[in-house]
């Protein structure tokens, strides 16, 4: 029996067939997880409507109206929750693509008197050890039950009354950009009722 020679053209119709193969496999697996995905997805809004938001008892998220904004790639989503009728407070989410790693994406909870309640890290990609100290009580709480009227959220290097992290300043200037975000969100679209 004669050994069959390899040629180029055997060669590339090989590579050929491993990556009809490979992107086949690869999109099987996508539309399998993409349910799953958005499923878990809904589930982290939710919880973290409920972290940053007073007590509500309609449902924000089929409330929820989105903002096209030069301010940001993506529309902005603005949660409304209510209690017995009454507006309890209101969420919006804001972002800044200039974390140290890229994006950092926040979910902003307001009371109804335009204060912060709390807010809740959605996404980021900072260093950890450093950047992800974002997500700690320690950093958060210096926002809460402030009014960014009259709070500056910038870092104090940049004349503001933000503590920057450790190490951190950058992502700590994008936080502060992404609540600055959610709160002109709120006040241009959300009005909120001042005392």
């Amino acid at each position: 029996m004669s050994k069959k020679k390899s040629t180029f053209l055997n060669m590339i119709l090989a590579l050929f067939v491993i990556t009809l193969v490979a992107g086949l496999s690869l999109g099987y697996v996508n539309d399998l997880t993409k349910g799953p995905k958005a499923k878990a997805k809904l589930e982290r809004k939710v919880n973290a409507l409920k972290e940053v938001l007073p007590t509500f008892d309609n449902n924000p998220v089929e409330d929820m109206r989105k903002i096209a904004s030069d301010k940001a790639k993506d529309s902005i989503e603005i949660y409304t929750a209510y209690l017995k009728d009454r507006l309890a407070g209101t969420a919006v989410i804001g972002s800044s693509e200039k974390g140290f790693s890229g994006l950092v994406k926040i979910m902003v909870g307001f009371k109804p008197n335009g204060t912060i309640k709390n807010i809740v890290v959605l996404e980021q990609k900072e260093t950890p050890g450093l950047g992800t100290k974002m997500k700690d009580d320690k950093f958060i709480k210096q926002f809460r039950d402030k009014d960014p009227s009259t709070y500056n959220l910038k870092t104090t290097k940049d004349g503001g009354d933000v503590d920057a992290l450790t190490g951190a300043t950058i992502t700590t200037r994008a936080f502060g950009e992404a609540a600055q975000m959610a709160y002109d969100v709120l006040i241009e679209h959300a009005k909120p009722q001042k005392n």
